[in-house]
């Protein structure tokens, strides 16, 4: 019987994917409670649109090669904020002037207020 192959979690690939493309800045944000659209968002800025698109490629190649067939992308026509739905993990590639607009760190914090109440 031959040994299994392991694969790394979810997370873990998409974050090793990140560095390996250059990607700057890497946040992780826990979803848990807060919304039951994914376990985790991670945030990641490039430095252009082509380093933004070139993150998102790469990471999308490495999800494949990894089995995960289900992705879903949005934003590479322009390439500002390309966002990569795992369905587990939801992965935000910006430029680093549209990550700060949008600062959705912030807003998915836990220091954000609660509109459920």
């Amino acid at each position: 019987m031959s040994p299994k192959k392991t694969t790394p979690s979810l997370s873990k690939l998409v974050k090793e994917a990140l560095e390996d493309a250059k990607g700057e800045d890497i946040v992780s944000v826990a979803l848990d409670g807060k919304t039951a659209i994914a376990d985790e968002m991670i945030i990641v800025s490039g430095r252009s649109n082509r380093h933004v698109s070139s993150i998102a490629d790469k990471l999308v190649d490495v999800l494949k090669e990894n089995d995960f067939r289900d992705i879903r992308i949005e934003g590479q026509q322009h390439c500002d904020w390309v966002l990569v739905d795992a369905i587990d993990v939801i992965i935000h590639i910006f430029r680093p002037e549209v990550r700060a607009f949008y600062n959705l760190e912030k807003l998915w914090s836990e220091d954000a207020p609660d509109d459920r109440r």
